[in-house]
């Protein structure tokens, strides 16, 4: 039989870290688990600009990743090892539905968790969401956190 993964959604919010601790209770009571934490950037690919500006857009980009693995992913790395998880942090930019379904699709994970209200609030409730798109599109069940 092989190990159980479960992928989480993680942003820096409320409702993300409650996704983790439910993904923490659920890792607990399977045994045999791996808890792979994503935090995804939204970046959006489609953009002419000269080379001087794609320069200066790839060293943001790589400040930011630096800056949320700092500040959010890899303290919940450590916090879900130190609760004795096996655990495995992943940061990118991109599509957050799509990456979190890829990374399900390669660890051939049992579910996807995610808070239902990001970091973004307002602005997904008006708009559609990750949550919305993840829940149309997965590849796996997606257990959905308030």
């Amino acid at each position: 039989m092989s190990k159980t993964t479960i992928v989480v959604g993680l942003d820096g919010s409320d409702a993300g870290a409650r996704a983790l601790n439910f993904a923490k209770a659920q890792a607990k009571q399977i045994g045999d688990c791996t808890i792979a934490i994503c935090y995804v950037i939204e970046w959006s690919p489609f953009s002419f600009q000269t080379a001087e500006e794609n320069a200066a857009r790839h060293k943001r980009r790589e400040e930011e990743l630096a800056m949320a693995r700092d500040r959010v992913l890899d303290p919940a790395v450590k916090e879900t090892e130190a609760a004795g998880h096996a655990v495995e942090g992943v940061i990118m930019h991109g599509d957050v539905a799509d990456i979190l379904d890829d990374l399900a699709k390669k660890h051939n994970a049992s579910q996807i968790v995610v808070g239902r209200v990001g970091a973004r609030g307002l602005k997904e409730r008006l708009f559609g969401g990750v949550t919305g798109r993840l829940v149309a599109a997965a590849s796996v069940p997606v257990t959905i956190i308030p």
